[in-house]
């Protein structure tokens, strides 16, 4: 059986760094609350978290340094100072100007965040004193906890169910909280009202990472050991028994293996190793402990992925969900998939662990801070994009209508063919070019640098004559589009004529039922008046086949 707790649905997972397979994108749209975004407000979230008992909170941090958050706001979770719920993101003004180092929820929701600076700030539900600010009354707007952690620099934060952790810098573990299974680790079952440093066994240690389960709490090492107190009714301790741990207690199992990191589900736990071994041990109900039974563990067990060694172990509070990333990029899950139940890890399409609780979890929330980390790191293609028309690298130009156009040799002989043996032998850095206009020359080169074009439909057709006579198929079809996204009654016989003098038949079948389409009105336009004789006569022939005539 697992615990009686009413299942209160809340992210709990700690929050880790990003990892480099995170960096470039942050794709928060897969959680079914950020629909309610507009695009432009999604391409500025640089983090983000989404909890609450359906997944229907979020907070996020913009370019901007300015935080939002929107929601359903149960217990003021949100922190805008009232319990108002909110469709329209709001900004949390009373962390104006703060930065999040880290950020972590429990099941009422509450919320407890570290900022760069240290600083631990709380806000929500906190009828348990989960918000460590010696009261029990809800915190409607953040919080600022500093009593027995004003000279502290807190770098990582956790929160179970109603009780909370956080780890300093210098390897000390502070909680408060609920306590009714010794989860806050003070040898008693007394709620405590505000922090509380944890010693016992911690007292000389350098704890470098904490997780909390619903009602448990774990610590693990600077030499690789792991430290676990509170609710045990799963086997969630890994100490070999079900009765709870009022204190910090050594997983004696794990002797001799060096421990990494920790991540706690509802009532199971994950480790992960200096080897990149995962163990896994507690409740087994929907196979989250991947031994490929529902049988509940209380000593650690080996979990096989694959051969490949793990880098990343994910899981959070609110669910029964487990995941893992290889070092080859490969992402695993197991336990509770929506409704499913999978008993051995098994191989997503995801590249992050993070879509695994977005798609597959009950409730869709994240089990860390998603963040982007500023990159300047420039990909190829960016690097090349970046260069056209460049004079300062540039070793050639093009003179086009008495404009220069810069470009690169080597690029345009490894990018098209018909410059491969134009420049062969060619030691001139100017070459005149009088066959096409100066945007049509300019968009051509700058495909060469980006594979896209950006013309206007009329320009395009320019830009189609020089893609057929260069022979350069890719290119025709991308301008054969942009015609195709132009077209209108007016230039539909002139477009249409292009596509007959270029050989374009798909483009050309395009405009004549275009023209069918719109029969009466491009009748009337001047470019029908002006048609070539043959092409009209072809147009009328093929329009009567079609039936275009008919009464």
């Amino acid at each position: 059986m697992e615990e009686e707790l009413p299942l209160f649905y809340g992210e709990g997972g700690k929050p880790v760094q990003a990892t480099l397979s995170s960096l470039k994108m942050l794709d928060v749209g897969k959680w079914p609350i950020f629909s309610l975004c507009s695009e432009e407000e999604l391409q500025l979230i640089r983090q983000a978290c989404v909890f609450g008992s359906a997944g229907n909170e979020a907070l996020y941090t913009t370019v901007n340094d300015e935080i939002f958050v929107l929601g359903t706001n149960c217990s003021g979770c949100l922190g805008l100072g009232d319990v108002q719920s909110t469709i329209e993101p709001r900004r949390l003004d009373s962390l104006s100007g703060k930065k999040i180092a880290c950020l972590s929820y429990g099941s009422g929701p509450h919320v407890v965040l570290a900022t760069t600076d240290g600083e631990v700030f709380t806000w929500g539900h906190n009828a348990y004193s989960q918000l460590g600010n010696g009261t029990t009354n809800h915190g409607l707007v953040p919080c600022h906890i500093s009593t027995n952690l004003s000279n502290k620099q807190v770098i990582e934060v956790a929160c179970g169910s109603y009780h909370s952790l956080v780890l300093t810098s210098d390897g000390e573990v502070f909680a408060w909280g609920y306590n009714n299974s010794g989860q806050v680790g003070s040898g008693s079952t007394a709620n405590q009202p505000i922090p509380r440093r944890v010693t016992g066994c911690l007292q000389n240690k350098m704890v470098v990472n904490i997780a909390c389960g619903q009602m448990c709490s774990m610590a693990v090492v600077d030499t690789g050991e792991v430290y676990v107190w509170g609710y045990s009714g799963n086997g969630q301790l890994g100490l070999g028994s079900s009765g709870n741990q009022p204190t910090p207690c050594r997983v004696a199992a794990l002797q001799g293996i060096r421990v990494q990191r920790v991540a706690c589900g509802y009532a199971h736990t994950l480790v992960l190793t200096e080897e990149g071994q995962v163990y896994a041990w507690g409740a087994n109900s929907y196979g989250q402990l991947g031994t490929g039974n529902k049988s509940n563990q209380s000593y650690p067990t080996p979990v096989t992925v694959e051969k490949d060694r793990i880098i990343e172990i994910a899981a959070c509070h609110s669910a029964h969900t487990s995941a893992a990333k290889t070092q080859g990029g490969h992402v695993y899950m197991w336990g509770q998939c929506r409704s499913q139940s999978v008993i051995l890890p098994h191989l997503t399409h995801f590249s992050c662990t993070d879509d695994v609780f977005a798609c597959f979890a009950t409730p869709a929330v994240t089990w860390r801070l998603l963040s982007v980390e500023p990159d300047d790191h420039l990909t190829v293609a960016e690097s090349l994009k970046r260069e056209f028309d460049n004079p300062d690298t540039a070793d050639l130009k093009f003179l086009v209508d008495g404009k220069y156009i810069y470009a690169h040799k080597v690029l345009l002989k490894i990018r098209c063919e018909h410059f491969r043996s134009s420049l062969e032998d060619n030691e001139d850095d100017i070459v005149e070019m009088s066959e096409f206009s100066y945007p049509v020359y300019r968009a051509f080169l700058e495909y060469l640098y980006t594979d896209n074009i950006s013309l206007p439909p009329e320009e395009a057709v320019g830009l189609l004559d020089l893609a057929t006579f260069y022979r350069e198929n890719r290119l025709k079809k991308l301008c054969q589009q942009t015609i195709k996204q132009g077209i209108c009654e007016e230039n539909a016989i002139a477009l249409l004529s292009a596509a007959v003098k270029y050989d374009a038949q798909d483009l050309e079948e395009f405009c004549f039922r275009f023209c069918i389409n719109h029969l009466t009105v491009v009748t009337q336009t001047s470019g029908f008046a002006e048609m070539d004789h043959d092409l009209l006569k072809n147009f009328i022939s093929k329009a009567s086949r079609v039936g275009a005539f008919k009464n």
